[in-house]
C-alpha cells in the first residue's frame, strides 16, 4: 500500500500567497486555494481557519521571506546611497522582466482590503513598518557615518523611501518602462546625497 504524500504546510502557504498576489484577494476563489494547495475544502479549513485567516497568513510569511533580504542588501559594506540604488535597481529589473508588475503584496492588500477589515489593514501596516525599520536602521548606521546630512530625519526618510518603493512598485504595475522607472529611482535617491 502506498503512503500518502506528507503535507508541508509552508509549500502550501507560499503557493496560495503566490496565488492571492498574482489574483488579488476577491478573485481568488475558495477553490482555486484548493487546487493550488492540493487542499480539499475540509483540510484547508483545517490547515487555515478560513480565506481571511490564511491572507492574514500570507502577509507575514511575506514579510519575513522579504525583510531578510532588504537587511541583506541594507548591510552592504557600501554607502547607503548605493545600497538603496541596488534595491531600486533589483526591484526595476523585475518589473522590467515581468516578475515584478504583480506589484508589491503588502500594497496590493492594502489597496484592495476593506478599509472597515482593521485587523487586515493593521497587519498589512505592521508589514510596511518592518520595512521601515530596516530602512531606518540603515539610514540610522548611515547618518553616523556621516553619509547624511547631520540634520537628517532618519525616520522620515525610512517612511519616504518606504512610500516611494511603494510607489514605484504600483507605477510597474501598469507602465514597466525602464527610463520611467529609472527616473522616479533617481528622484527618490537624491534625499541620500
Amino acid at each position: 500500500m502506498a503512503r500518502p504524500r506528507e503535507f508541508d504546510a509552508e509549500v502550501a502557504l507560499e503557493s496560495a500567497m503566490e496565488l492571492l498576489w498574482s489574483k488579488g484577494y476577491e478573485a481568488t476563489s475558495l477553490d482555486d486555494l484548493c487546487k493550488v494547495t492540493g487542499l480539499s475544502r475540509s483540510s484547508f479549513y483545517a490547515t487555515f481557519g478560513s480565506k481571511r485567516k490564511l491572507l492574514l497568513r500570507s502577509v507575514d510569511h511575506y514579510v519575513e521571506r522579504r525583510v531578510p533580504n532588504l537587511i541583506e542588501t541594507l548591510a552592504r559594506p557600501i554607502p547607503v546611497h548605493d545600497a538603496f540604488a541596488a534595491l531600486l535597481r533589483d526591484f526595476i529589473d523585475r518589473i522590467v522582466a515581468g516578475s515584478g508588475r504583480r506589484g508589491c503584496f503588502l500594497g496590493n492588500c492594502a489597496a484592495e482590503l476593506p478599509r472597515g477589515d482593521r485587523g487586515a489593514l493593521t497587519q498589512v501596516r505592521q508589514g510596511l513598518g518592518r520595512t521601515e525599520a530596516v530602512f531606518r536602521e540603515a539610514l540610522a548606521r548611515a547618518k553616523a557615518r556621516g553619509e547624511l546630512q547631520p540634520a537628517a530625519d532618519v525616520d522620515a526618510l525610512a517612511r519616504f523611501l518606504t512610500a516611494g518603493i511603494q510607489g514605484l512598485r504600483l507605477v510597474g504595475k501598469v507602465n514597466p518602462d525602464r527610463s520611467t522607472l529609472e527616473d522616479i529611482a533617481a528622484t527618490m535617491l537624491k534625499c541620500l546625497k
